[in-house]
């Protein structure tokens, strides 16, 4: 019941993802950008397909710097390690046990956290759920959410859905976030395209905040 040995897939693209039903622009003086479960337990699943995820941690981790520039909420949301059966609950049905201590809990060192991230506890699949996260964005005055991470069809796209009902608009980044495989990456953004939030590219996100940074250098 572990998690399975991920194989390598071909990136979905933007083109095989149905149009958003919604026009939203994104807004960085409105997002925070959301780095959902890049810790060790998870990404060692992708021993078989390293490129695919490399590829994937450097899309993140482009996204992060425009945020460290532009003061944007980065948030990180960790599994703990050796949760008791209490707290496991009806995950450990489908997961067995969960992470262990030590390496298993720690973000990969490609995108450990930084001094003034934040770091949020998880206890299920979305990112919402037994979480403050909701408070947290409200009290940086943030209302837009870009989903990072894994996995796209697991915690991504529940969070992106449960963000939606919490009155806050997820951007899902396509080429930001990984799965088990291409069908359900393409499920999960199908999802969240047709249902609850916008499906958008690391480039494109990346334009709108170099746009923001260049705007703001100009003005200092």
């Amino acid at each position: 019941m572990a998690i399975p040995r991920i194989p390598s897939y071909t990136m979905p693209v933007r083109s095989e993802i149905p149009d958003n039903r919604v026009d939203w622009q994104l807004d960085p003086t409105r997002a925070a950008l959301l780095v959902h479960d890049m810790q060790n337990y998870f990404i060692d699943a992708y021993i078989d397909a390293p490129e695919m995820i490399s590829s994937v941690i450097d899309n993140i981790g482009s996204l992060r710097e425009r945020a460290a520039e532009l003061g944007i909420p980065v948030v990180y949301t960790m599994q703990p390690g050796d949760q008791h059966p209490s707290r496991r609950g009806i995950l450990a049905d489908f997961w067995g046990p969960g992470l262990g201590t030590g390496r298993d809990t720690q973000i990969i060192d490609a995108l450990a956290p930084r001094p003034g991230d934040i770091e949020v506890t998880k206890w299920r699949y979305s990112a919402f759920q037994r979480t403050d996260l909701r408070e947290l964005l409200g009290h940086h005055g943030r209302d837009q959410l870009i989903v990072t991470g894994v996995y796209a069809h697991m915690g991504c796209m529940l969070s992106a859905a449960e963000a939606f009902m919490s009155d806050v608009r997820p951007f899902l980044v396509l080429d930001a976030t990984a799965d088990f495989s291409r069908e359900e990456h393409i499920l999960a953004a199908t999802y969240a395209a047709k249902r609850c939030g916008a499906v958008v590219t690391t480039e494109e996100v990346g334009l709108v905040l170099e746009r923001k940074a260049v705007a703001a250098g100009a003005v200092r």
